[in-house]
């Protein structure tokens, strides 16, 4: 037979499939280990003398092979640096139906990945542990022999033997539970459908779970640590809605038999879809209404939105190979957002949705950015695959192909591609294919040009003595990195100035084309801004928009005008004092989203002065943006929207930390305890970038005694502001001597790389305790800390630290590191470029 050479591809031979799991696992927490028994019934497709499947950090005591009844002891080996079990026979396999019994043990590990511990401090002040698992990408080996690879999906029928006071959750509903002679608690649960690996979860401790929900006929609850019941109540308001908006857009019902939402105090990822039992970080699942604001709403209806997308979109129908990763988290991002924007219009989350496609962007026009799919062969390649252009990119292009078809069509084109391949693996084309069947549009040729190759294109408009010229060009933040990539681009152009009124659909295939007739009068070649793509319109054009403020426009049309404006200014295609000016024409809007990339655009400004004059150009910031913030002031009225109280909290934030403006940093110093969480957290913001060692006590103090997740955090991430780096420096120590949890410090640490006043000694710590930190913190989180060296703008800053990164590398962070320091650069140029200029500019 054909065997791959695990050196270079680790995918297990092909031959032997596994067709049912039945798993037994013995906990013993307080000694954080476990003993298991897992029987798997396999189908031999060929003659064979050789069974390969996986096992890392196991000990295998035993093994069965059964045959037609007939039951031996092969020899059997593991392979630590292949994560393999290798089961060797004497006489050759047949084809045909065979079973596989393991005896095995294993640890409780502390790296958030596999099968592991958390733990948390109960009201008395004790410490409890419990045990909770995290699969993806290839980790499922660590709990329990299998073959852990998403096509070899099969049906898994688990039982958890704990102890007797313990909870334990599983995939789907509890069958029987009963007490063994020893005492322990037997949970037996029903089996599952047939899917991946990755997609098993067991969770076990003292933990409670609500009153379940109806939600159709499923059970949903909320399994949380004891006394945080009051937390859940709007996860499942948000998980009740989310059910039923799925099973009407895909027209299939929910394909399990319970629904459990598992908040784990110690989470590597934010949240994981595993079937019927999805766990969370406490902070995306557990909030109190009252006390939260619109954006950390948000933030936990998005997230039970995203994992429950993919009980269809990644459960049901599941990716082939890594590579595919993807279109699962692509599409549930995409499905997030819709089914958050019908949970609640009125926060309008598909015009927000611009600022994380602005992310997306940024990364995606740097040299070392990637194709959304690319070959996968490595597990750490598959980890690094978790990025920003895996969700936000392709869920932009997935958005961006929507709106070119038409909703009802594509949603169409989705029910038939999932009614096709429920419980079985499907790959991009598949999609594409079923698109292309129900809408008879060339999907896999527009969509192509989009997938299978890195960047995004610049559409510049230009208006002719005949009409307008449409053109394509990629964009690049490096002056010098363009090249003669062309995309198929789904275009959406609205020449009438009715901001209602519809886009026109064209397919910009080729360099260039010119418009003629009705449609030359062009107001935005981005109609909603739906379009992965920037624009670049002519002078004329631009100041035509500008000097009516972007009245022409809709609110996303405008924030992508904003946020093109300052790509093209880092890019060096517009000065900054240009940008400046444009900025100030929108000092009226009346958007958050346009605000919130206003924002952006200011900040970055601040960058690009010297010292005798960032004085001047923060005043002139505060007074650009006084009348907005005086319009709406600092005491919310009764029946302000969410969205109006976030606007509130935007200009605040801008004029105590980028304005510098007096007043409001003393104003926030009285708001900080404010009744409104929006205004709190804005205030917070303000006096953390001005505060000092009162302050920072205070605010550690309130980290450290939060009722909720959301305080918790909000006050933790705060400390990495200040501008005392010594105070600074205190809270990193935190990070590596357990007092800030492991899944919290990496982020921490990238904050105050990005805090102005403190990141050069943020960087010392890193370089001071690189050791520490790979051994503490979750691999997967390292190159995420790393993303605030792109604040270190000075020469000297990035020779430093690609110097350090490429002495100590790492593994699978490879690509976005790259992209990391690229984004660096970029910086460094774009300071170079324009301080002497945007300074004297100012100054005059």
């Amino acid at each position: 037979m054909t065997v791959r050479d695990a050196a270079t591809d680790p995918r297990l031979p092909s031959g032997v499939s596994p067709r049912h799991y039945e798993i037994e696992l013995r906990l013993d927490i307080a000694t954080t280990s476990f003993t298991g028994r897992v029987t798997i019934e396999i189908d031999c497709g060929r003659v064979t003398d050789e069974i390969v499947c996986n096992a890392a950090d196991l000990a295998v005591s035993e093994l069965t092979l059964e045959v037609d009844g007939v039951s031996s002891s092969p020899r059997f080996r593991l392979d630590a640096d292949t994560e393999r079990l290798h089961v060797h026979t004497d006489e050759s396999l047949p084809a045909g139906p065979a079973r596989l019994m393991i005896e095995f043990s294993g640890t409780l590990n502390n790296m958030l990945r596999g099968f592991y511990r958390s733990t948390y401090i109960d009201r008395d002040g004790a410490e409890q542990v419990m045990a909770a698992t995290q699969f993806q990408s290839t980790d499922a080996r660590r709990a329990f022999p299998c073959w852990d690879e998403p096509a070899y999906k099969a049906t898994f029928q688990s039982t958890l033997v704990v102890d007797p006071d313990h909870l334990a959750v599983s995939n789907t509903a509890i069958v029987s539970d009963t007490i063994d002679v020893d005492g322990l608690r037997r949970v037996r649960f029903a089996p599952t459908m047939p899917m991946s690996t990755y997609l098993v979860a067991f969770v076990v401790g003292p933990l409670e779970a609500t009153d379940p929900i109806d939600v159709g006929g499923v059970p949903v609850r909320v399994v949380h640590r004891p006394g945080q019941g009051h937390l859940t109540g709007f996860a499942l308001e948000v998980a009740r809605h989310a059910l039923a908006f799925y099973e009407d857009y895909y027209d299939i019902a929910y394909p399990s038999d319970k629904l459990d939402l598992v908040a784990v105090p110690d989470f590597a990822f934010g949240a994981m879809e595993n079937l019927g039992c999805v766990t969370f970080r406490e902070v995306l699942l557990l909030v109190d209404p009252e006390g939260a604001s619109q954006p950390e709403r948000q933030r936990v209806a998005d997230v039970i939105n995203h994992e429950l997308a993919h009980m269809w979109f990644g459960d049901l129908v599941t990716m082939k190979w890594w590579e595919g990763i993807w279109l699962n988290e692509a599409f549930a991002t995409f499905m997030e957002t819709a089914c958050s924007d019908h949970f609640r219009p009125d926060w309008g989350v598909w015009t927000t949705f611009g600022r994380a496609r602005a992310a997306a962007f940024d990364t995606d026009a740097l040299r070392a950015t990637r194709p959304i799919e690319y070959p996968v062969v490595s597990p750490e390649q598959a980890e690094a695959m978790f990025d920003i252009l895996t969700y936000e990119k392709g869920a932009s292009t997935v958005r961006m192909l929507e709106q070119y078809l038409g909703e009802t069509a594509f949603r169409d084109g989705v029910r038939h591609y999932l009614r096709t391949h429920s419980h079985s693996n499907a790959d991009t084309g598949d999609l594409w294919e079923s698109l292309e069947h129900v809408t008879g549009e060339p999907v896999g040729r527009i969509m192509r040009s989009w997938i299978f190759q890195g960047g995004y294109p610049l559409v510049s408009v230009d208006g002719t003595s005949h009409g307008v010229r449409l053109s394509q060009a990629r964009f690049t933040l490096d002056p010098e990195a363009g090249d003669e990539r062309r995309w198929n681009i789904p275009l959406r152009i609205r020449a009438s100035a009715d901001k209602t009124s519809s886009a026109r659909s064209v397919l910009l295939d080729t360099a260039s084309i010119q418009l003629t007739g009705p449609d030359h009068d062009i107001v935005t070649a981005n109609a909603d801004g739906s379009g992965f793509y920037r624009v670049e319109l002519d002078p004329v054009m631009l100041e035509r928009i500008c000097a009516g403020g972007g009245e022409d426009l809709n609110a996303p049309e405008r924030h992508a005008l904003v946020d093109d404006a300052w790509a093209l200014t880092l890019a060096g295609r517009l000065d900054a004092a240009s940008y400046l000016a444009l900025a100030e024409s929108f000092a009226s809007d009346p958007d958050l989203t346009v605000w919130q990339a206003l924002s952006v655009g200011f900040a970055g400004l601040t960058h690009f002065i010297d010292t005798p004059t960032e004085s001047a150009l923060r005043t002139r910031i505060a007074e650009v943006v006084r009348p907005a913030a005086d319009t709406l002031g600092t005491q919310p009225p009764k029946g302000d929207s969410d969205r109006t109280r976030e606007l509130r909290a935007t200009l605040i934030r801008l004029m105590g930390t980028v304005g510098n403006d007096s007043a409001t940093i003393a104003e926030c110093r009285r708001l900080i305890d404010h009744p409104d969480p929006t205004i709190a957290a804005a205030a917070l913001f303000v006096v953390a970038h001005h505060g000092d060692n009162d302050d920072f006590r205070r605010i550690r103090d309130a980290w450290q005694n939060a009722d909720d997740p959301q305080s918790e955090q909000r006050n933790l991430r705060s400390l990495a502001d200040f501008p005392d780096a010594r105070l600074v420096g205190s809270i990193l120590a935190d990070t590596i001597n357990g007092g800030v949890r492991s899944q919290d410090g990496p982020y921490l640490i990238r904050r105050a790389l990005i805090n102005r006043h403190a990141g050069l000694a943020t960087w010392a710590f890193v370089e001071h305790n690189w050791g520490a930190i790979n051994e503490t913190f979750p691999s997967n989180s390292i190159s995420r800390m790393l993303e605030g060296i792109v604040a270190l703008d000075t020469p000297d800053d990035a020779r430093r630290v690609a110097e350090f990164l490429a002495a100590h590398p790492v593994p699978q962070g490879e690509k976005p590191i790259a992209q990391h320091l690229e984004s660096q650069q970029i910086n460094v140029a774009a300071r170079q470029r324009e301080t002497e200029r945007f300074s004297a500019w100012i100054a005059s």
